[in-house]
């Protein structure tokens, strides 16, 4: 077992000698200026209007910190634990990561004025912890017990230290807490490349599809599963195209697609092979996604997650549309972890394996289309 903690003390096994965060960026993180300067960002932006203050319960308290991971990145020997892996492909690696919080209570006030996506900047990874994926997936069993696992898969232009902070936002936001199993294929972290992290994506599925066939044998039927966010929900669709192929009566859990970065017609064209293998299907879309919209003019061709798609044409796959709801952030991508009406609605679905009729918040608005609303626009009809 190898650990990797920024105050240089593991908690078990071999501590890397020297292997904790840089002076500079402790520094700018660990300062009172740093967070000072965001929250005041963050409040000034509240009274312009330009975002809304609310933040879901995920930015407010950390239940676990540390979080499980299955990675293709390689190694960098950094000192820093947040970049303990790279962008680099590589082989099956797997162990925990440990996320640790800014006490800001100094400045109180301020960072709750803050919006979610300057609150998430407050966090970082301060441990990171190797360990074989027998291991943990061990542990993950014992954590779940008679309930389901979800196994989690990030999107584009993630770092290994956004990724797992990100993926512990979203376990904390739907209340996934000892079930959420994160996969993090070797995305370059950097906005500007789109297709690199395209053509690792690719790379990356069939360890994915492994992943799944492995998290099924050990959990059994209906007991897996899977979310994918963005460009990581078609790799979770191209994975489940190759499980299906190789184990068509396999039956999985509840598989959930949040703002999917991927072709509307090739998705119809592939849930047929797909819709078996899954318990349900549910995709959440909404509009001004912005990311989505400059991914439709790249590829010339609607994305899944986008509104206004004719989604009767997803026979057996229940859509939910959020574009009744507050954008809680500024690129209107990024629900699934600074929304806490949709992390209620996602708890109701992974928690409770509740369809979407019998799920509060939700208004029908058509055969497989629903509304998520907010409550309390709910409780005045």
């Amino acid at each position: 077992m190898r650990v990797c903690d920024a105050s240089g003390l593991g908690v078990s096994g071999i501590v890397e000698t020297g292997c904790r965060r840089n002076i500079r960026r402790q520094i700018m993180h660990r300062s009172f200026l740093y967070p000072a300067m965001l929250a005041c960002s963050g409040l000034l932006l509240c009274v312009l209007g330009v975002v809304s203050p609310a933040a879901s319960i995920a930015q407010t308290q950390i239940k676990e910190p540390s979080v499980p991971f299955l990675t293709l990145r390689n190694r960098t020997g950094s000192q820093d634990p947040g970049r303990y892996f790279g962008d680099e492909r590589n082989g099956l690696k797997a162990g925990w990561c440990r996320i640790k919080s800014l006490d800001l209570s100094a400045i109180g006030p301020l960072v709750d004025a803050a919006p979610g996506f300057i609150r998430e900047e407050f966090l970082s990874v301060d441990q990171v912890t190797e360990a074989d994926d027998t291991v943990v997936l061990d542990a993950l069993q014992q954590s779940v017990g008679e309930e389901s696992a979800v196994i989690y898969v990030h999107g584009f232009n993630i770092s290994f230290e956004k990724g797992c902070r990100r993926a512990l936002l979203l376990r904390e936001n739907a209340n996934l807490n000892g079930r959420l199993l994160w996969f993090s294929w070797p995305s370059d972290g950097v906005l500007s490349n789109y297709m690199r992290d395209e053509s690792d994506l690719y790379w990356s599925v069939p360890d994915l599809a492994e992943a799944i066939l492995e998290m099924e044998r050990r959990f059994g039927a209906g007991k897996v599963d899977v979310v994918g966010h963005s460009l990581g929900a078609r790799g979770v669709v191209l994975a489940l195209y190759e499980v299906a192929n190789r184990q068509p009566d396999i039956q999985l859990g509840q598989v959930v697609l949040l703002a999917p970065d991927m072709d509307f017609q090739i998705f119809e064209r592939i849930r047929p092979r797909i819709r078996p293998v899954a318990t349900n299907i549910t995709i959440y879309v909404t509009q001004g996604d912005r990311p989505l919209a400059l991914s439709e003019q790249l590829h010339g061709y609607p994305r899944l997650g986008e509104a206004g798609n004719d989604t009767s044409r997803l026979e057996g796959v229940e859509v939910i549309d959020l574009s009744g709801i507050e954008d809680r952030d500024p690129t209107g991508h990024l629900y699934h972890i600074y929304n806490a009406t949709l992390g209620d609605d996602l708890g109701q679905l992974l928690n409770d394996a509740k369809k979407a009729a019998a799920r509060e918040s939700l208004t029908s608005a058509g055969r497989n289309l629903w509304n998520l609303e907010a409550a309390e626009e709910t409780d005045q009809e």
